[in-house]
């Protein structure tokens, strides 16, 4: 699954810094932060005497070469919506600081985005080795089947992770199949939980079913650059077309909350309470089709593996937006491939953001910006953009919630997402498992489980 990557860089790697549980910045490799005044530049002084695994000593060079890394022309970093924010970084002595084009208050929360992690000389020769700072080295490295890492006896922080001698990540694509694992005892922890069968867990024996809400959110995403897509009245027709109570109903069986066709709810800090509600509106719906001039099905593409209950979530959007003269041609692919072949390149399908990114200028500057790699709903809007330059460098917090209104109003409107639900997210743990801890930001204690918990 496409969370094995994000868990198990927290296996071998270590971030600047972390979002805590309640949303407060925690110190890791930085061991302190200072901004100036206008938070347009920001000094990081890196721990001392933190070893890699390959032996040698963590450096604010290091640092440098890594944000360089994933900064680069030709990089295809995920965290490069981010790092084109920055205008000049530099090493001195024990500080890593960071000169933004645009002052903002948020960086710390952008350093701890889980790309970032630290390697040896940036990684700049082997990044997929592996070679970090946390607590287990990688002894195996198979995408797609398991990943296994041994316990770094040299960890800086071993009082605190790093409690195996062996972790390993098996991968299982198959719900039935994960969950049986579990009920057999050959794992101890599964993630995503199918919510229809979360209470039958519950029952089993020696087995907890974790809960949490959070930022979390399942999509249908429209390219607005291609037809029929790129007309708004369209895209309107299919956001009235969705019945979010139903979905959240059948669906997420209680599991979760309705969306607003944006990302963000009420998980984000300066939120907006007052933007209004969409519901399932036939009228509407049928107006802005007409509107649009479209006719004949409108394909959407869909995957077991896209979130739990993908596929039943397609059909139940095929017939609400049948009873509003659409008609929706649902169309399952293979999970496998489907991150690489349909995610990101198909004009409508299904997919979801994991909710680890904790506060707004990340997901937007992540997903919504025209120029991120991840703008997967083709959304090239250079007045949303100044917006969120504009809200980046404003300190003052009630007009930095007015100008992120007004771009969550934009996307609303006029974008190409389509989020019938904020999904909670449900993990299955055995009670052998000891230390484990709810965390809103995303499934697996955020990606953390590996590396915190412990068998009693």
């Amino acid at each position: 699954m496409t969370q094995v990557p994000a868990d198990f860089g927290r296996m071998w790697g270590d971030t600047l810094v972390e979002v805590s549980r309640i949303g407060e910045i925690e110190f890791r490799l930085a061991e302190s932060i200072e901004p100036t005044a206008d938070a347009k530049t920001w000094h990081f002084t890196i721990r001392k005497g933190v070893k890699f695994h390959n032996g040698k000593t963590l450096t604010a060079t290091d640092v440098l070469k890594t944000m360089q890394r994933h900064s680069g022309d030709d990089t295809k970093s995920g965290a490069l919506g981010i790092m084109r924010g920055i205008e000049s970084m530099k090493a001195d002595g024990d500080v890593f600081s960071v000169t933004l084009t645009t002052p903002n208050a948020d960086l710390p929360y952008l350093m701890s985005d889980y790309h970032l992690i630290i390697q040896p000389d940036g990684g700049m020769d082997a990044p997929d080795a592996g070679i970090g700072t946390g607590p287990y080295k990688v002894t195996v490295n198979e995408p797609g089947v398991r990943h296994v890492g041994e316990r770094f006896e040299d960890y800086w922080d071993a009082g605190n992770r790093g409690h195996a001698d062996t972790v390993e990540i098996v991968v299982l694509n198959d719900a039935t199949a994960r969950t049986a694992a579990l009920q057999g005892g050959q794992v101890h922890m599964i993630n995503r939980v199918e919510p229809k069968v979360a209470d039958l867990l519950e029952r089993v024996p020696g087995v907890s079913v974790k809960s949490v809400s959070g930022r979390g959110h399942y999509v249908f995403l429209m390219h607005c650059n291609t037809a029929p897509f790129d007309n708004n009245d369209l895209r309107l027709a299919l956001k009235y077309a969705i019945d979010r109570e139903e979905m959240v109903d059948k669906i997420l069986r209680g599991y979760g909350s309705v969306g607003n066709d944006m990302p963000i709810n009420g998980g984000y800090p300066l939120f907006s309470e007052d933007i209004p509600q969409r519901t399932f509106d036939p009228d509407k719906a049928s107006f802005h089709y007409k509107k649009s001039g479209h006719s004949g099905p409108i394909t959407l593409q869909t995957a077991a593996t896209a979130f739990s209950g993908a596929v039943d979530a397609a059909q139940l959007f095929q017939q609400s937006a049948a009873k509003c003269g659409i008609t929706l041609d649902v169309k399952r692919e293979p999970d496998d491939g489907y991150w690489t072949e349909v995610w990101n390149k198909q004009p409508f399908a299904a997919s979801y953001w994991g909710g680890s990114r904790p506060v707004q200028d990340q997901m937007y500057s992540t997903a919504y910006k025209s120029d991120a790699d991840w703008n997967d709903t083709r959304f090239f809007r250079p007045d949303f953009d100044k917006l969120l330059l504009e809200a980046r460098a404003e300190l003052d917090q009630a007009k930095r919630v007015g100008l992120y209104r007004e771009m969550g109003l934009m996307v609303h409107n006029e974008g190409g997402v389509i989020v019938p639900m904020f999904n909670d997210f449900i993990n299955a743990v055995s009670d052998t498992v000891g230390g484990w801890e709810d965390d809103p930001s995303g499934e697996s204690m955020n990606g953390f489980a590996l590396a915190k918990t412990w068998l009693a």
